[in-house]
């Protein structure tokens, strides 16, 4: 960083400064660590040696919080899979349903978004389609910061809600579902080859009435890669150009997702695993009525209160999902 030259590249400095950051916070979390440790050893000590019951009582807050953190650390250690520490590219698909779906998906997208804000992560709209009632239609998300693919990537697959609709005249228990899809940003030097002749590019102008989502003027994008028939669109931009460079930024994050699962399924063929690989697979329930619980079915983690996870308490369940992968990960090796 130092180098006369380290600034001719822009870009390249950049990820120079955001790998040194990220290099930094790990050995500063382990250094906190340590010191931690060290002052519980003298806490301990003195107890011991005075007799004293406060010192013991302030050891023991000393070592939960310890506790808590060794626990973060080592989940930030064990997101090591190649594009973990990427930015996110997350969406929103409402199922059958209708108006009860498509709000079912705005309780989701204010939950994904607090829980990025917690974080500290930045979260920018990419794509939003508005419900005609109420709720969204489809919505795609840039979640940017340092392992937030790495999390969300727990979150992939289908979530259940069941409650009483506020839609429903009769009052009655309404069951809904909406996908969640999660891909990595991906950076410009992975190998995806697109060719100009296999996509098919249209510009129209954006759905809803604008606001803080989208923008009214003809610069909407939508490119149909043709091989494989995905569809992207961007119309968060005002600007076509930036649309267009959003939207083969989803494309790439698609095909790259599509290369994984493939090698994925070969990989359980090989070992004779049945399991499906795709976002089809339903892994969270959510009930609000007739009583309280949000389940996830991967790892049977429960929680009572359901107002917290939909404010972005989502923690407890990515850390045991991505616990039990390495845990399935180091019994197959």
């Amino acid at each position: 960083m130092s180098a006369p030259t380290f600034w001719d590249d822009q870009q390249a400095a950049q990820k120079v400064i955001d790998e040194n950051n990220r290099l930094k916070e790990t050995v500063q979390s382990m250094e906190e660590l340590e010191g931690i440790v060290e002052e519980l050893q003298v806490m301990l000590e003195l107890a011991a040696e005075e007799d004293d019951e406060s010192l013991l009582a302030e050891a023991e807050e000393t070592l939960a919080d310890l506790r808590k953190k060794l626990d973060a650390f080592e989940l930030s250690l064990l997101l090591s899979e190649p594009y973990d520490k990427n930015n996110a590219i997350l969406e929103l698909h409402p199922g059958a349903g209708g108006t009860e779906s498509q709000d079912w998906a705005s309780i989701l997208l204010r939950m994904y978004t607090r829980w990025a804000e917690k974080k500290g992560y930045k979260v920018e709209t990419l794509d939003y389609l508005p419900g005609e009632e109420a709720g969204v239609k489809s919505v795609t998300l840039l979640i940017k910061g340092h392992n937030a693919y790495g999390y969300l990537k727990a979150e992939k697959g289908v979530h259940r809600l069941v409650r009483i609709s506020p839609f429903d005249a009769s009052g009655r228990r309404h069951t809904s579902f909406v996908s969640a899809n999660v891909m990595p940003e991906i950076e410009d030097d992975v190998d995806i080859e697109i060719r100009p002749e296999d996509l098919k590019i249209d510009t129209y102008r954006s759905s809803g009435a604008g606001g803080q989502h989208v923008n009214t003027t003809d610069s909407a994008v939508r490119i149909t890669h043709l091989p494989t028939n995905i569809v992207v669109t961007c119309q968060s931009e005002r600007s076509q150009i930036k649309n267009r460079e959003r939207a083969m930024k989803i494309l790439k994050a698609r095909l790259l997702e599509r290369r994984l699962e493939e090698k994925q399924k070969e990989l359980n063929e090989i070992k004779g695993e049945q399991t499906e690989i795709g976002w089809g697979n339903q892994i969270r329930s959510y009930v609000f009525h007739p009583y309280s619980l949000v389940k996830d079915h991967r790892t049977q983690v429960e929680v009572g209160n359901t107002q917290a996870v939909v404010d972005g308490d989502l923690d407890v369940f990515i850390e045991a999902y991505l616990r039990q992968q390495v845990n399935k990960k180091n019994q197959s090796e």
